[in-house]
């Protein structure tokens, strides 16, 4: 018989799932409730980026705990794929941003050395001149003004690591429901009641609140000030090629079955995840100008996903003054975060000795923001 749930992750996306996996790891009972397939699912659309360049420039807690989580990885993947049997193909041999605009490039280049300057020997990179970067790789095209290199970066299969979480979770003695889209949570005496969407009830002691822009409505019956908003970005994918791409880079990445993703594409539209002609054109646009050779591959599927993204686009950690028995996380970069969030995290959620400071991240910034 199963025996009850000490915490219950609602939102089973790469979020809830691997702060369900650091839970069970650390010996609770863990419960994750998912939603439904038409839920607005940023897991199953996004680019699948282990990345660190660019983050944090402006926020160095944002900048630490991103290169914790990157460090984080190697280990992280090897502990999923023993759980779960199955491979997430990350890759962390380095990876490129690419520029075709010298005031963009000139204005990355001054973010980096602000990463640098937060992190120390901790961070390294190269900025390469346009002409440069073609005598290493000749195949660059003539608009490409320069880039730039961090070792740390790389990539993984995201749905793997969706799939790869889930049988984790389950192999480790957690609870996925499925279907179980939460619409009502009343604080009670013992903790919470949750009114689904298919008419069932759940108590639970403890939550922890991961349910990416699902959690709008429910942040604020939790007592939260977050109000998370959706951002929309596009997407193109190839034919899977015979030849390995040379390189990764941020908005061109080959994955380990062949094909291409294209995409970097960023657009304040609200709740709307439709794909549009002019970003599509865009896209390819850009991809065939880093590489010419682009031009003869064909596009087989496009998509628009969305992004959760919190008023100031850093994550949120934080526990609920008036419910102290839950808890909220947030972010947009919930895959290069997964492997924190599948470890350290569990400490914070316990309150342990060991547990990381996450205080900058606490949503008490957003008091005196307007847009919280």
């Amino acid at each position: 018989m199963r025996r009850e749930a000490e915490i219950t992750v609602i939102g089973g996306g790469v979020v809830g799932l691997a702060t369900a996996f650091g839970l069970l790891r650390a010996g609770r009972r863990v419960r994750v409730l998912d939603g439904a397939d038409s839920d607005l699912r940023a897991s199953q659309g996004n680019f699948g980026l282990v990345w660190l360049q660019g983050k944090g420039a402006g926020f160095a807690p944002y900048a630490q705990l991103s290169r914790d989580a990157v460090a984080l990885w190697p280990d992280f993947a090897a502990e999923v794929q023993e759980a779960s049997g199955i491979d997430l193909a990350l890759d962390q041999s380095g990876g490129y941003e690419f520029f075709t605009e010298a005031d963009e490039f000139s204005a990355f280049k001054a973010d980096l050395e602000a990463q640098e300057a937060t992190l120390g020997n901790r961070f390294s990179h190269e900025v390469i001149p346009g002409d440069d970067l073609r005598r290493s790789f000749p195949e660059i095209g003539p608009g490409v003004v320069g880039a730039t290199f961090c070792p740390l970066d790389g990539h993984v299969n995201p749905l793997r690591l969706l799939r790869g979480l889930r049988v984790a979770v389950t192999a480790l003695g957690g609870e996925i429901v499925q279907g179980a889209k939460v619409e009502k949570v009343t604080p009670v005496a013992s903790g919470f009641e949750m009114a689904l969407e298919n008419g069932s009830r759940l108590d639970a002691p403890r939550v922890v609140l991961c349910a990416g822009l699902g959690a709008a409505p429910l942040a604020a019956q939790l007592g939260f000030a977050t109000r998370v908003r959706a951002q929309r970005g596009e997407l193109l994918i190839t034919e899977k090629l015979e030849t390995r791409l040379p390189f990764l880079s941020s908005t061109i990445r080959q994955v380990d079955e062949g094909g291409l993703q294209i995409g970097g594409t960023k657009a304040e539209v609200g709740p709307d995840d439709r794909e549009t002609r002019e970003m599509m054109a865009g896209l390819a646009q850009h991809a065939v100008t880093v590489l010419p050779a682009l031009a003869d591959v064909r596009v087989l599927r496009a998509w628009g996903a969305l992004r959760v993204m919190s008023p100031d686009g850093y994550p949120v950690y934080t526990r609920s003054a008036a419910h102290p028995a839950a808890a909220m996380v947030t972010c947009h970069s919930g895959v290069t975060l997964a492997a924190f969030h599948g470890t350290k995290l569990a400490d914070w959620l316990e309150d342990t000795a060991a547990a990381p400071d996450l205080e900058a991240f606490d949503e008490h910034r957003f008091a005196l923001s307007a847009s919280a």
